[in-house]
Order: C-alpha cells, then sequence, then structure tokens
C-alpha cells in the first residue's frame, strides 16, 4: 500500500509589505446611503398615502348631527421581526400606542394615532431620514425611530383586534358584544358618541379598570364600531366582550378565594358616619372578606330576635344582596386592578323566618316592615340609610293600595315621626317589582305583560325597581347553542310590569330599572332556562370556603343595585333629602337604544305611558346623578311649601313657588331652531289615608298633590301667572287663553298618579329662551278634604330637579347658566304680575 508524504511549503518570503485601506470602505458607505435612502424614502412615501387615504376616509364618515369630527387619524406601524419591544408614541407630540399584533412572519403590527396638530411634527421625522445629507461616517437623523420601521399603512378594523382573528365578523351588520380598551382620558368621547350611535353601553359596574386604560363593553354593528373607532381617537384596542361570571364560578373556580382576598385588599373601606343601605332580607353571612369590613355585629338585627340575624336562605339570599349593595356586579372588579373607595356601608333586619318558625302573615307585613325600619334607627340615629327590599307578596297584584304598601308610604313620609314639623325623619325606601317565576316551558312565561308588578310595589312614596338586561352570551358548554331571551337593552325576562295598571289614577312603575341577567332560550324556543352563571350577575355566597362567589339575578340584583346607587349619592350629598336622592336617581334615568326604539314607534301619549310601565323611566346612571358628566347640566331646588291654609273658615290652597330659570339668551337665541330637551323632576312623599275611596280617588288617599307648569313662548309673565292662578287675577278678570303645551313627551295626563313626576319638554333652542317661568303648586288632597283630622295647615316639602340637554349641538351651557343664576340671586329674583 503506498504511502502519501505530507509536505509543508513555506511562503513567508513572497510576502510584500504595503500600506493597508479597506477595500471596499467608500463603496460600502455609498451602499449604505442609497439603502437607507431608498428605505426613507419608501416609507415616507407609504406615510404620505397613508395619511391621504385616512384623510379621504375621514371625510367620508358619516357621523350623527352634534358628534365631534375626529382630531387626527390611526397608523398601522410594521416593524421588523428583529426589533424587539418598542415605543412609538411620544408625549410631546401626543401620538398614542394601541394594539399591538404579531403577523405570521413575525413582524410586530402597531396601531399609532397622531394628531392633526403633530403631523407636520410626525412627518418631519421621516423626511429628514429620507432626505437630509449626512457626512460620512455620521448616523442618519431619527435613525433610531425610522430604521426599525418596514412599513406605514392606514389602519384598519384588524389592526386593534387582539382577539382570535376568526372571532371578527365579517359582515358589517353583525352584532355583538365588544370589548373597547379605551384610553381614560378620551372615555367621555367614546361614551358620546357610542350612545348618539344608538349602541349599547355597559354601566359602570361592568368596566374594567387599569392604570391606562378602561374597557368599555358596547353592543352594536361591526360597521357602527368601526365609525366609533375612527371617530374618537379613544380606543387603543378592540377584543371579544367575554368576561362571566362563569370565569370565577367554573374556569378559576379554584382560584376564587384569592380574587376575593385581593379585592378586599385593594378596596378602602368605610368608616362607621357614612350612609348604609340597610337590607331587609333572610340576615347577611357577615363571614365573608368583602362584607365583614362594611358590617359590624351590631348593625344586624331581627324583628323576632329568636331568629337569628345570619343568613339563613338556602341559597343565601341576603347574603347575596348584601354583595351587590356594596359592590355592585363583582365580575370586573375581581377581575382588574383598581383601587375602589368604599363610601357606604351595610345594616341589615331579618325580616323573613328561618325553618322551623311560623311563616309571617302575609296580611302583618305592614306592621314587620314598620319594626324593622325602627331597628337599626334605634342603634345608629344619626345615619343616613337607604333601606332595600326584594321581599313581595306573591302573585298579589299592586294595583291598588294595601296595608302593605300604605305602610311604606307612612314609613317614608315619617307620618310616624314624634316630630310634626316639616323637616321631620323621612325614609327612601327602593322596593322590588317582583319576579316572574321559573318554568321550563317559555310559552307560559313569555308575555311579561300578563305579570302585574307584586304588592308593595304600588307604594307612592318608593322608589321600584325593575329589570333590563345587557347579558346575552351563553358561555356554558352544554348550551352554546341556546341564546338569551331578551335581547341587550330590553326588559329581563324575570322583571315583571304595570302594563295591567290601566287605572289612570295608578303611578307609572317601576320608575327605574336595572340588570336583572336573563333567561337562556333553546334553539326551538320552546324551553327556558333560569340561573345560568353568564346570564347572571356575580355576587358574594353564604357559603363563604369553597365557593367564595356566586351568580345573582332577577329583581332582587336589580334594586340591590339601586340601593347601593341611592347609598352613594347620599355620601356624595349629606345635605340633600330622600325626595331629592330618589329625584336625582330617576332624572339621570335614559331609556337603552332598544326602549327608544320602541319609544319612537309611537306617537300616542298613552301608549308611552304603557311603555313606561315596562321600561321606567330608563335606567339610571350615578355620574348623571350626580352631575359629573360632562355634557349634564342639573338645576335642583329643596323647598318647603304649605299646600293649604284657612281663611275666615274656609280651606282654600296656601303656597305655589315660581322658578325663575336661568337660560343663557343669547347662547340660545345663537342657536336657532337647534332642538333642545328640558327634563323636569319633582319629588315628594305623601302621607297616605287608604280608607274610604282612596283607591279610586288620589285625594282620598294622598294627603296633598303637586304639579308643574311651564310658561308658553308667546306668553307674558303677567299672563302666565294670571293663568296658573286665579289670585293673581283682578275679580271677575277671565282667565288668560291657554296656548297649546305641546312638546311633553308624557303630557301631565300621564303623570298625574304618585309621588314623583318626571317629563321631558323637547323644542327649538329659541323657544326654550321664553320659557323661563316654572310653576309650582298644590293640588288637593285629604289634610284638605278631611278638615276635621286638623292637618290644613300642615306643611311640606319637595326635591325639584330641572336638566337641559342639547342633543344635536356639542355646546357648553353649564357655565352660561352658572353665571345668569348667581346674577338673578344676586339681584334679588322677583316676578311681576
Amino acid at each position: 500500500m503506498a504511502e502519501y508524504e505530507h509536505r509543508h511549503i513555506d511562503l513567508s518570503g513572497l510576502a510584500v509589505v504595503r500600506d493597508y485601506k479597506s477595500p471596499g470602505s467608500n463603496a460600502r458607505q455609498r451602499t449604505l446611503q442609497r439603502i437607507r435612502e431608498e428605505h426613507g424614502r419608501q416609507i415616507f412615501a407609504e406615510l404620505g398615502s397613508a395619511f391621504d387615504l385616512a384623510d379621504r376616509g375621514r371625510q367620508a364618515l358619516e357621523l350623527p348631527i352634534g358628534a365631534l369630527p375626529p382630531d387626527g387619524v390611526y397608523l398601522e406601524v410594521e416593524l421588523a421581526p428583529s426589533v424587539g419591544p418598542t415605543t412609538l408614541e411620544k408625549k410631546k407630540e401626543g401620538t398614542r400606542q394601541g394594539a399591538v399584533t404579531i403577523s405570521a412572519t413575525g413582524a410586530r403590527r402597531i396601531a399609532l394615532f397622531v394628531p392633526d396638530n403633530s403631523r407636520d411634527v410626525f412627518e418631519a421625522v421621516f423626511r429628514d431620514y429620507a432626505f437630509k445629507e449626512v457626512e460620512a461616517g455620521a448616523a442618519a437623523p431619527k435613525k433610531s425611530r425610522v430604521e426599525p420601521v418596514e412599513h406605514i399603512r392606514t389602519a384598519r378594523l384588524q389592526t386593534f383586534w387582539r382577539d382570535d382573528p376568526s372571532a371578527l365578523p365579517e359582515d358589517p351588520q353583525v352584532e355583538m358584544w365588544w370589548a373597547l380598551w379605551c384610553f381614560k382620558d378620551h372615555l367621555q368621547r367614546v361614551e358620546d358618541l357610542a350612545f348618539r350611535l344608538g349602541l349599547t353601553i355597559g354601566p359602570d359596574d361592568t368596566r374594567l379598570q387599569f392604570p391606562e386604560v378602561i374597557v368599555l363593553p358596547v353592543y352594536g354593528r361591526r360597521a357602527a364600531i368601526e365609525l366609533l373607532l375612527f371617530s374618537t381617537g379613544g380606543i387603543a384596542e378592540i377584543r371579544r366582550a367575554t368576561d362571566t361570571p362563569t370565569v370565577f364560578t367554573d374556569e378559576l373556580s379554584g382560584m376564587a378565594n384569592a380574587f376575593v382576598d385581593d379585592l378586599a385588599e385593594r378596596i378602602t373601606w368605610p368608616g362607621r358616619e357614612v350612609p348604609a343601605v340597610c337590607l331587609l332580607d333572610t340576615g347577611i353571612n357577615r363571614g365573608h372578606p368583602l362584607i365583614e369590613p362594611a358590617l359590624t355585629p351590631g348593625d344586624m338585627h331581627a324583628v323576632v330576635s329568636s331568629w337569628g340575624v345570619d343568613d339563613h336562605s338556602e341559597i343565601g339570599h341576603g347574603s347575596g344582596m348584601a354583595g351587590v349593595a356594596l359592590h355592585g356586579d363583582l365580575t370586573a372588579p375581581l377581575g382588574d386592578t383598581s383601587r375602589p373607595t368604599m363610601a357606604h356601608r351595610l345594616e341589615s333586619v331579618k325580616i323573613l323566618p328561618p325553618d322551623g318558625f311560623e311563616p309571617n302573615d302575609p296580611f302583618s307585613y305592614g306592621a314587620i316592615t314598620t319594626s324593622a325600619a325602627a331597628l337599626p334607627e334605634i342603634a345608629a340615629p344619626d345615619r343616613a340609610r337607604v333601606y332595600c327590599m326584594a321581599v313581595t307578596n306573591e302573585n298579589r297584584s299592586g294595583a291598588e293600595p294595601t296595608g302593605w304598601s300604605a305602610a311604606l308610604d307612612q314609613i317614608s313620609s315619617g307620618a310616624d315621626a314624634v316630630d310634626e314639623g316639616p323637616d321631620h325623619v323621612r325614609r327612601l325606601f327602593v322596593q322590588a317589582i317582583g319576579n316572574i317565576g321559573d318554568n321550563s316551558r317559555a310559552e307560559k312565561i313569555a308575555d311579561g305583560d300578563a305579570f302585574p308588578g307584586e304588592d308593595p310595589a304600588q307604594a307612592w312614596n318608593v322608589l321600584t325597581v325593575g329589570g333590563t338586561t345587557l347579558k346575552s352570551d351563553i358561555a356554558e358548554r352544554a348550551y352554546r347553542d341556546w341564546s338569551g331571551w331578551s335581547r341587550p337593552g330590553d326588559r329581563s325576562p324575570y322583571s315583571r310590569t304595570t302594563a295591567l295598571w290601566r287605572s289612570s289614577q295608578s303611578p307609572i312603575k317601576p320608575e327605574i330599572v336595572l340588570e336583572a341577567g336573563n333567561r337562556a332560550l333553546s334553539r326551538s324556543g320552546a324551553e327556558a332556562l333560569s340561573g345560568l352563571p353568564s346570564l347572571s350577575l356575580l355576587t358574594t355566597s353564604k357559603a363563604v370556603g369553597i365557593h367564595p362567589v356566586a351568580p345573582f339575578w332577577a329583581t332582587s340584583a336589580a334594586t340591590a343595585q339601586a340601593a347601593r346607587m341611592a347609598a352613594r349619592v347620599m355620601a356624595e350629598y349629606p345635605g340633600y333629602w330622600p325626595e331629592m336622592v330618589r329625584a336625582l336617581m330617576v332624572h339621570s334615568a335614559r331609556w337603552t337604544p332598544h326602549m327608544l326604539a320602541e319609544f319612537d314607534g309611537t306617537s300616542a301619549k298613552l301608549e308611552r305611558k304603557n311603555l313606561a310601565r315596562k321600561y321606567g323611566y330608563g335606567v339610571p346612571e350615578l355620574r348623571r346623578a350626580l352631575a359629573s358628566a360632562r355634557d349634564d347640566l342639573a338645576l335642583v331646588a329643596q323647598r318647603h311649601i304649605q299646600p293649604f291654609r284657612t281663611e275666615n273658615s274656609n280651606v282654600r290652597f296656601g303656597d305655589a313657588h315660581v322658578y325663575r330659570l336661568p337660560w343663557p339668551r343669547s347662547i340660545l337665541e345663537s342657536l336657532g331652531d337647534e332642538r333642545v330637551r328640558l327634563k323636569v323632576t319633582r319629588s315628594y312623599f305623601v302621607e297616605p289615608n287608604p280608607s274610604f275611596a282612596s283607591a279610586i280617588d288620589p285625594a282620598r288617599y294622598q294627603a296633598f298633590g303637586l304639579r308643574f307648569d311651564l310658561k308658553r313662548a308667546r306668553e307674558t309673565d303677567g299672563n302666565f301667572l294670571r293663568r296658573v292662578n286665579k289670585d293673581d287675577r283682578v275679580e271677575d278678570d277671565p282667565r288668560p287663553i291657554n296656548e297649546d303645551n305641546d312638546g311633553w313627551f308624557f303630557g301631565p295626563k300621564s303623570i298625574s298618579a304618585g309621588s314623583i313626576h318626571t317629563d321631558i319638554w323637547e323644542g327649538s333652542a329659541v323657544e326654550l329662551v321664553e320659557r323661563d317661568l316654572l310653576y309650582v303648586y298644590p293640588i288637593s288632597g285629604w289634610w284638605r278634604e278631611r278638615k276635621a283630622l286638623g292637618r290644613v295647615e300642615s306643611k311640606a316639602r319637595y326635591a325639584l330637579v330641572v336638566g337641559i340637554e342639547t342633543p344635536d349641538v356639542d355646546v357648553d351651557l353649564i357655565t352660561p347658566i352658572a353665571i345668569e343664576a348667581a346674577a338673578l340671586v344676586a339681584s334679588g329674583v322677583s316676578i311681576e304680575v
């Protein structure tokens, strides 16, 4: 076998020493310069095209009347796959970075909002990079901002979609719940436009709170969501709204205690001197971490001491009410990072006996409720409170007064008080209208109007609460082919109505509606199912251990939410009477888009009244009740009035109040024929007299009544006063002709019953200028008709709220009205006949 010899040849002697210079330095520099310029000019051209396309899209936006045009555009900026986490927004420029998505190739795509007033600065960054001369070896200007960018396009809805791509509907008319992640400082703008677009907006309790964004649930068509997105500049990203109680009752049930403890630590709990929600129910399990800090043992009572004070209900009804009354729906606060401050606390009075005790006599509930209301007042006499009761007389219609409803009116009016002065104690009661019972056969419970509100919901002085629902998506796998019974914004299928209370003397009940959950309906529509967690609220459970939270539904949930809102208003305005708290809540109510569509389909005032017996005056909103919404204005008054007096042994009417409304004449006149809305709400508590023919004649039931009238546009002050008050006319002087008073949504006849009256007038701004006198006057009652009872000279009190809105124009009325009101007060208001 041949062997090969390995030889090494030495080349050392062949080397020649020369000076060295990189053979490609100039060429490489020129190449990099050319690449930079080409890349920069490509991006700059894409930027120009993106702005141009966005501008054309903005011009094509069909915004509703009065909506503000967008003040910037969204771009989609694509970064190279090799680029790590990058922030594109610059505070000085006002640019804001939204959703970040990753493409199949690994490219990072970012939604970037560029304000109009920063566009030149933003464009200059890319222009300088692409066209500015750069000395050899020097870095290109704005290199760190431009070089990571591969492409710039006009943003699309897909740019913001942070969910399963297949879940984004292609059809622009498809309706669904959307989770809009909104910049906090633009939330109001998003809400305003969503309202104008007729979208259904989730209430405050359904919103997730994070350090930089608020997640707003909105129900509507894809086309409307796209319009909302590109018209506000306030949305960072979009997903499906999938947060339901099932997250904590099913998927994360094993971790529910950790979520509960985390929320309990984040809450700033209240002291002893704050207002309370006093629950008249089955008692409360005080051991729950989300209840114990707001409920002391001394604030737990029972009308029969041997019953005990703990929650004896098998389903934990009282404990469920407590959770909602304190926290609202727990789904959102358990899942976010908010740090709530609790401004109210709890009290409890057990009014239902546990098993083993004699059941309550249905005819004794008036006395039971009267005794129950006294117990917390004895324990804490100086504390403000709202009473909350979801107990009703099952299947007993509230079409006429009963002993129980009259007892509630008496408790509310303070007729049982020792002090008979005009400011003796009044009490605010929040009462459920009652539930439609469960039935698996949907046809048996399909007609909500066939189930009248139950006793004692007819009580005039209580705030009666019905149910609506926004919950429609079913998360439980076993029922995926089922659907929510009611569409978002419709009446909850649990809630009764007062459509069968046809008497003109029956008050409009319920006054307000709140979330009560939804029933599930089978694919065939034949079967109904109650209590699915995904169609319910989430609240505190009686069983604290393994399952600290539980689903909660029906008008009990709605009533607890209303009581919570009342207590929060009391905390914000400690000087407001219970009558005013009730007035503000009703005044703040708005109908959902679904409800408005039904009202818009009617023109007759009687038909509107019948719809109000289903939906009340709408869904109340805390921010409006507190007059903190940007476009909200409320003029309020708390006044004493003497309805009757005696002269020469004859009983005559007493006082009337005339309000000069401080309209800013020049601003309203400049609006011309633009539509404005005037909403008037008046609330007072009547002392009841349920004897004789009171069910037929309200003058026999109420101690007194109040009405209001508004000056007509072509009426002088003097003629107005002479028309509404005989005492302002010379003897035998004929009453001035009553000019047409059209423009009221319900009209005086529709809102004549009860002790809270609200109506909406709509007309031109120039007409409202002249309608600047509001007259509040008494009508008859048993104080006058039953002279022998010695109450003729009694004084009463009422609360008045007047609001004005300009739905089609964005104009500040709050400031000029405040200035005008101050000027009127300073000069001394006088109104001459």
